[in-house]
């Protein structure tokens, strides 16, 4: 069997610097978010556990990777790499970076401790503060680009704008992760209340976005089929808005002391349970409408792009909060249900990764939508160089 040589699609291997977008941190939280919920999966599997490590292992270096690719994009071909601020649906993308990163620092916990101890924690927290810069950024500066420097209609509109301020919503949640493993700290107490501003932040103003896409979709109907996966987005604000009250109303009652303090803890305890679950609830409907959509536009073919990786991360934090709200109501309904959402998570990350590894070897997945009006004549260029010079 003849093998072809890799990056036959590109006219230059450059390109895929040129080429690479933050789309490719899709990736990375997809990844992530599986080896996570792996990790807390309810049923003892062999070997799963060594299987969830090696995933946050590998991920940490496919993070890496794409890091080091789109700092490259920005120092070699930083005109090409502006032009992105400019794009309706790519700029979006922008979020996936620190939610990308914050499935790299729940994993300091949930793998590290036991190889670096404190250290892990210490990692970890001061990680969620960088990670939180980010997550900010994005939901203001992204957004102010929408209302300033980008072209938008309702008509086109899809999930997508949810990434940019979602962000900052994954990052609260593992903001109550890490709490309980500072102690009751000031740092613990910042954290906490931060916490829930970054919650604050990221839900309502996503709460509104949903409100506006179920309007888009009565006047223009379901995307097209190339937008088609872009509705499980849907289901990621209000799977980490969900996973976020849960893990912030457990470690309030271990950092806030005293009889005022033990008072809020134990409201926010309260509020945590009682509102995760309407979340969870309010998710379930997107989820089905998710499937709906699917399998609508199934029949005459899904063409793949990097977009299927929308099938991962909204279904992984939605998974992950179907088992802590099990863990915290002894529900044994939420642990089943958890447990089938983790199986069909494991199934889109094999199925999306198969398809990806392919066009990551040939190029084809490499192609920067913000360039795509001059690739053409750009690759045609190229082209034209490397015959004259195949070195």
């Amino acid at each position: 069997m003849a093998f072809t040589a890799p990056l036959t699609q590109l006219s230059h291997p450059r390109e895929l610097v040129r080429h690479f977008t933050p789309n490719w941190f899709t990736a990375t939280m997809g990844t992530g978010i599986l080896s996570l919920a792996l990790a807390g999966f309810p049923v003892d599997v062999p070997g799963l556990g060594v299987l969830a490590e090696g995933l946050w292992w590998f991920n940490m270096l496919l993070f890496g990777l794409c890091s080091l690719l789109y700092a490259a994009r920005w120092i070699f071909f930083t005109a090409d790499a502006r032009r992105i601020l400019g794009h309706g649906t790519m700029c979006m993308f922008f979020g996936a970076i620190p939610m990308g990163l914050i499935t790299l620092v729940n994993g300091f916990l949930v793998f590290g401790i036991a190889h670096w101890g404190e250290t892990a924690v210490r990692i970890a927290a001061n990680l969620w503060w960088f990670d939180a810069a980010m997550a900010l950024a994005c939901a203001w500066f992204v957004p102010f680009l929408m209302f300033t420097r980008q072209e938008h209609a309702l008509e086109n509109m899809t999930a997508v704008w949810l990434l940019p301020i979602v962000a900052a919503e994954v990052t609260a949640g593992s903001g109550g992760l890490i709490i309980p493993h500072l102690g009751a700290t000031d740092e613990a107490r910042s954290m906490l209340y931060f916490s829930y501003a970054l919650w604050a932040t990221s839900v309502l103003p996503a709460m509104g976005i949903l409100v506006i896409l179920f309007l888009r979709m009565v006047l223009h109907k379901l995307p097209g089929k190339d937008m088609a996966v872009s509705s499980w987005l849907s289901l990621g604000p209000i799977g980490t808005g969900t996973l976020g009250l849960l893990t912030l109303g457990t470690a309030a009652p271990q950092v806030l002391l005293g009889p005022e303090g033990q008072a809020i803890a134990n409201a926010a305890y309260g509020f945590g349970i009682v509102g995760g679950v309407i979340l969870w609830g309010y998710g379930l409907w997107w989820l089905v409408l998710a499937v709906m959509t699917t399998a609508y536009h199934l029949p005459s073919g899904l063409p793949f792009n990097m977009g299927w990786w929308g099938f991962t991360f909204p279904l992984g934090v939605y998974s992950v909060a179907t088992l802590k709200l099990a863990e915290l109501t002894g529900i044994g309904f939420y642990n089943l249900i958890g447990s089938v959402f983790v199986v069909m998570l494991a199934g889109f990350w094999l199925i999306v990764t198969s398809r990806t590894l392919p066009g990551i070897y040939h190029g084809a997945l490499f192609r920067a939508p913000c360039l795509s009006a001059e690739t053409g004549m750009r690759d045609a260029e190229l082209a034209g160089e490397r015959a004259a010079d195949p070195a």
